[in-house]
């Protein structure tokens, strides 16, 4: 056996003892509130399918429409022949919704972030990154020239320090990147205070709001509108695949010059094929739907509330906040594997819930991460907690 084999081997072991390994299940159904494994049908609370539109029929109608329309795939790059009408007109939607100049789209929201910052940013500009940043982020940054500063997690006072040590080094251009909403803890950052910051500093402000766009906010325009801060944010970027309909795709909503700079430089988007057209047309009705559906994000912000009540009153320890996600935590040594065990009594139980713990998390802060959709009906958030309740007790018994 060679030497990488065998090194990737024992290593694969190791993560498999210490009960940290990843496996995959998988789903014989559409995606939903409910999905069903070869198991038998379970309630699902572990998707990024926020308003529920993953398995609403009028995106899926829209993308079978544009297939016959528009064709299976472009085989091209935007700049080459990639580039229908329609991806035009989505890009239109989007920078209309989020009421920026002008929008970008991209195969996904990691390739958006990927090709920012080596795109707009040079030697003599410096990043200020949030310590909890999506991972695309963390990977973008690394790609460009730009010094870099970390700031620890939604801190303004360590954020001050960060810009007060970009500015005395001389950064001509300095950007503060953070997550709108942190995806493994559910809370948001504080954009308010960062814009303040911005202001003081002279510096844009980047904002990743994968986990808010078509949700948060009164309308649906994220953590800018949650916050007030809609005209004082200078870079949005977002994915299709989470509350825009569940599949693919990502984007840059910004000023005119920013996108029109990433369509001359990002690599992702100038070396990557084209957003396949039946995905296009489902986004735009996704879209469409999202602009439109108070009442989905006032019954999915109900069912929210809903489930930490009932899960704080169990007894169970949740993160603090009030976004659909909702961090169970399960601290300790052993806090992965207890995680990872009620995960799949859970799933005997009906119920469908994942269990993060190292990497993806810090090491002793292992969690279930229950994600509420508008999909589900408060008998489904009562199911719920009921197998939480009753797979704490099948495991802690054994």
């Amino acid at each position: 056996m060679d030497t990488l084999t065998s090194k990737l081997t024992l290593a694969l072991d190791d993560i498999e003892a210490a009960g940290l390994y990843k496996h995959e299940r998988a789903i014989v159904s559409p995606q939903g509130p409910k999905v069903r494994t070869p198991a038998g049908e379970a309630l699902n609370f572990c998707a990024n399918n926020y308003l529920g539109l993953a398995g609403d029929p009028r995106p899926a109608q829209a993308a079978k429409d544009a297939l016959d329309r528009w064709g299976f795939g472009m085989s091209s790059v935007r700049f080459i022949c990639g580039t229908q009408d329609q991806h035009l007109a989505l890009e239109k939607d989007i920078a209309e919704f989020l009421k920026t100049d002008d929008a970008i789209l991209f195969s996904s929201c990691f390739d958006a972030n990927g090709g920012i910052f080596e795109a707009l940013f040079t030697a003599s500009d410096a990043i200020i990154s949030d310590e909890l940043n999506h991972a695309s982020l963390i990977d973008g940054i690394r790609l460009c020239k730009a010094a870099r500063f970390r700031y620890r997690n939604a801190d303004l006072e360590d954020l001050r320090t960060q810009l007060t040590a970009a500015r005395d080094g001389g950064a001509e251009q300095v950007v503060i990147v953070t997550d709108g909403v942190f995806s493994m803890d559910g809370s948001y950052a504080p954009l308010p205070g960062i814009c303040d910051l911005a202001e003081e500093f002279r510096a844009l402000v980047m904002v990743d709001d994968s986990h808010a766009t078509g949700f948060v906010g009164e309308h649906g325009r994220g953590t800018p509108e949650l916050f007030g801060v809609e005209d004082r944010v200078d870079i949005l970027t977002g994915t299709l695949g989470k509350a825009l309909g569940g599949a693919s795709g990502g984007y840059v909503a910004a000023h005119q010059a920013i996108i029109d700079m990433l369509r001359q430089r990002a690599r992702p988007y100038l070396f990557s094929n084209t957003l396949a057209p039946a995905i296009v047309a489902g986004s735009r009705e996704a879209l469409r739907i999202a602009a439109q559906s108070d009442d989905l994000r006032t019954h999915l912000n109900n069912m929210s509330a809903l489930f930490r009540s009932l899960m704080t009153t169990a007894g169970f320890e949740l993160l603090p906040g009030t976004h659909p996600i909702h961090a169970v935590m399960f601290p300790g040594e052993d806090g992965a594997r207890f995680a990872g065990h009620i995960a799949n009594r859970m799933l005997d139980l009906g119920v469908y819930v994942t269990a993060f713990s190292f990497p993806v998390v810090p090491r002793g802060q292992a969690r279930i991460r229950v994600q509420l959709s508008a999909a589900h009906s408060r008998e489904d958030v009562e199911a719920c907690v009921a197998a939480f309740i009753q797979a704490r007790q099948d495991v802690t018994a054994r």
